[in-house]
Parts: C-alpha cells; structure tokens; sequence
C-alpha cells in the first residue's frame, strides 16, 4: 500500500525543489564568506624589499620623525609672523628611499638649496642636506614680503626663477633654514648653513643614486586656498653622522662625563668678571637745575665727608667702606659687608638692655 503524504510535506518538498538543494546552498556560502576575507587581510601587508634593505631602525626614524614635526611647528610660527602669511605645516611622511627616488621626482627647472651641517664644535660633515621647496610658496612668500597683499600665487613644479626671483628665493629660504637648528635642538645642537643654491638636480653628484637616504614630506597649507610642499633629503652618511652624536650625547646624560667637572666650573665661577662701582649718595635734582649746571658748581650730596660708601657688584650691594687715595688714584678701603655693621648694632643694644 503506497504512503500518502500530507500537505506539510508537499510542501516542503515544492520548496526544496525550488531553493535548488534547500538547506545545502547556504551553508556552502557562509563557508566561503570568511576564505574572503582572509585574502582581504593579507593584501594590507606592506611588501618588504630585500635587495634594498633598511639602514635605519624603527627607533631612530621616530626620532627623526619628532625633530621634523618640532620644526614644522616652529618653522609655520616663523613664517607667519615674518611675512604676515597664513600658512600651517605638517609632516606628511619620514620615510627612508634610495637617493634616485628623491632626484626623479624633481624637475629640471627646479631649485634646490645644498644646507651644511655642523656641530657647536665647529665638526663639519662634508655631506650637504637638500632642501626643495615649492615654487608657489616660494613666488607667494616673496609677494608678501614685497607687500602683493594677501593672495595667493600658484605655479606649476617646473616653474623657472627669473634671476631677481632666484636672488629673493635666497633669502626667504634662510628663514627654513635657520629653523632646523631649533628643530633638532631636543636632541642635540647643530649649525645649519646655506651653502649655495642648484639650478638643475639632475646634475648633483654629491650622492650615490642608490645610497640610503631619508626623505621627508612637508604639507604646506596656505591659507586654505593652495597646497605646497617642502621636500628634504638627508644622505644617508649624514644621518650616521647625526645619530652617532646623538647616542654620544646620551651616553653624557647619564653621568659618564659629570662627575669631575665640579672644580672646572668652580674654575669658570671664580675667574668670571663682575662689574663693581662705588656709590657716594643719592641725591634728585629737577631738569630745570640740571641745565642750568655750570663748571664749578656745587651739589649738596647731604653726606658728611668721612661717611661709608657702598659697593656695588652688579645691581647689589654687596660691602661698606671708605674712600680713599692708592698710589695717586681713588680708592675704597672696604671695611665690611652690607648689613654687618646693622646686626652688630643690634646685638649691643640686646646686651646693654637690662634684663627683666
């Protein structure tokens, strides 16, 4: 006898029959769903290049990184209050490349500034820093200083300086060079100095092409109406330079060079100069007295002859004494300090006091 099916299991197949497998289908895409994203996330990984290996750590381009965004700051203060323009500096990157990359992306009209790098010392590296900065700043902060108001002057990348341009470009550029030296200065101090300006990049030779170097990236805001940029490259030479000052100087920090110098700078204390003046009295005159003063006259100081001076070593009082005459030149015996000669008043009188 054959079964008989209820309705609840026709339809239960009709809809089988039209899901096209019924509860097998779902369960192959939510399957696949996480193998997609899977490969989504491997594909955020950065790809490391082997043949180009870093030179620098993590550690020391943070560093780098701080000096540059202290400098940004203190260079768009300097900016502002210099030319009287609106502008707002930021790090975009600090990243460490091959100097080729640094030169292909300049063009043959572009100007860069070869900086030197020195210490207090006066240690010199031979290595110069290169600085580009963009024509649009450059023509914009020239504008400003030449009173062209507040507009805002926009020029293509490879834009060439006319002579009296590149000779003001000179001088608005010493204003960002002047600025890494108190950029770099929570690290260590060093003399930045413009050395001469390069016309065509293409042609400098200083650097190996595939030598290491770190690259920055300045964004320049100006006033919301142009994006600039400022491009740094230090060769990779100087930058072991730097960092091995650097270290050098942390290695001082922590006591390795302290603990003799007391009686040097005991030494420095006590061969330092001070100014020391004598004062007879105080005395005010009107301005009316003063001009009518002749050779001759005399002014009433309301001091006796054989009174006590004071001596003054820099604005202070420091001793009491007499004037006096030392192999024909005046002179002042000094008989005690400021304020002795009151204590010892003092103390007397407590004494003779009675008691009780």
């Amino acid at each position: 006898m054959a079964d008989v099916l209820s309705q609840s299991q026709i339809d239960e197949l009709l809809r089988s029959m039209q899901g096209g497998g019924g509860d097998e289908a779902p369960a192959e895409t939510k399957e696949k769903e996480p193998v997609k994203e899977k490969v989504a996330e491997e594909t955020k990984y950065n790809k490391y290049d082997f043949y180009s290996p870093r030179k620098f750590t993590k550690e020391k381009m943070k560093m780098l990184t701080n000096a540059f965004e202290n400098y940004a700051r203190i260079l768009t203060s300097q900016v502002n209050g210099i030319f009287r323009a609106m502008t707002d500096m930021t790090v975009l990157e600090v990243q460490e490349k091959r100097y080729y990359e640094y030169v292909n992306a300049l063009h043959e009209n572009d100007d860069v500034a070869l900086i030197e790098v020195s210490t207090q010392d006066g240690v010199k590296n031979n290595i110069s820093l290169l600085m580009h900065v963009t024509p649009g700043l450059i023509l914009t902060l020239i504008s400003h200083m030449l009173g062209g108001g507040d507009r805002v002057v926009q020029e293509d990348s490879g834009y060439r300086l006319s002579d009296v341009e590149r000779a003001l470009y000179q001088r608005v550029i010493q204003y960002f060079v002047q600025a890494l030296t108190d950029g770099f200065s929570n690290y260590i101090q060093l003399n930045f100095r413009l050395s001469r300006v390069e016309e065509n990049p293409s042609m400098l030779q200083e650097v190996g092409l595939d030598e290491a170097v770190a690259i920055i990236h300045l964004n320049v805001d100006v006033a919301g109406l142009a994006t600039e940029k400022v491009k740094i490259c230090i060769p990779g030479t100087l930058l072991e330079f730097i960092f091995s000052l650097i270290d050098s100087r942390k290695r001082i920090a922590k006591g390795f060079s302290y603990q003799d110098n007391r009686d040097v700078i005991l030494d420095n204390i006590r061969y330092s100069k001070l100014p020391v003046t004598a004062q007879l009295a105080k005395v005010q005159l009107n301005l009316n007295d003063i001009y009518h003063l002749q050779v001759g006259d005399i002014i009433d100081l309301n001091k006796l002859e054989n009174s006590s001076v004071n001596l003054y070593v820099g604005r202070q009082p420091w001793f009491t004494g007499r004037m006096g005459v030392s192999k024909k030149n005046l002179a002042v015996q000094i008989e005690g300090l400021v304020g002795q000669s009151a204590k010892e008043e003092d103390q007397e009188e407590k004494v003779r006091a009675p008691a009780g």
